[in-house]
C-alpha cells in the first residue's frame, strides 16, 4: 500500500485529512489498543473482540507505518515477530482517542469505560493532563490498563 500522497487527499479539509489518516474504524482500534492495554504484535492485534480479519490487519498496519503513526521493530525476545509502537504524530492521538471514550461512555449505557469510575471521573475533569499522562505512559511502553490485555 502506498502512502497517502497531496494527490490521494481528497481535499485538505482539517477533518477530511484526518478521517482519511486515521478515521477508519481498524486503525482507531488499533491505536486503542496500543494505548489502553498494551498490545505490540500482529498476534494480539488479532485477539481484539472485534475481529479483525488477517489480510485487513496487516493492511492497516503497514499503512499507520507508512503514515508514520506507527513504527515496526523486531522483538528483542523473538526476532520473528515485529513490536509496534506509537510514534510522536501516533501519540499526538491520543487526546482524541480518549475524547472518543468520553463521548462514548456518555451516550453508550453499555460501553466498557463505565467501569473504570476513576479514571473516567479525572479524564472528565482534567482531559488535557490525563492525555498528556498517558502520552507519558504509552511512550515509556506502557498503558492504562495493562491487566486487561489478552
Amino acid at each position: 500500500m502506498k502512502t497517502a500522497s497531496r494527490e490521494d487527499i481528497r481535499s485538505h479539509c482539517a477533518v477530511n485529512y484526518g478521517v482519511e489518516i486515521f478515521g477508519d474504524r481498524w486503525s482507531l482500534l488499533i491505536i486503542r489498543d496500543i494505548v489502553f492495554v498494551g498490545k505490540k504484535t500482529y498476534g494480539e492485534f488479532l485477539k481484539s473482540e472485534e475481529g479483525i480479519a488477517t489480510n485487513v490487519l496487516a493492511s492497516r498496519l503497514a499503512f499507520l507505518e507508512e503514515q508514520g503513526i506507527l513504527t515496526r521493530a523486531p522483538s528483542p525476545d523473538d526476532r520473528r515477530k515485529d513490536f509496534y509502537t506509537l510514534t510522536q504524530k501516533g501519540l499526538d492521538l491520543i487526546p482524541i482517542v480518549l475524547e472518543i471514550v468520553l463521548w462514548s461512555a456518555k451516550h453508550d449505557a453499555k460501553s466498557y469505560a463505565r467501569r473504570s469510575k476513576e479514571f473516567m471521573a479525572r479524564l472528565s475533569r482534567s482531559p488535557a493532563e490525563v492525555s498528556e499522562e498517558v502520552k507519558a505512559l504509552v511512550r515509556k511502553g506502557g498503558c492504562i490498563f495493562p491487566e486487561s490485555k489478552e
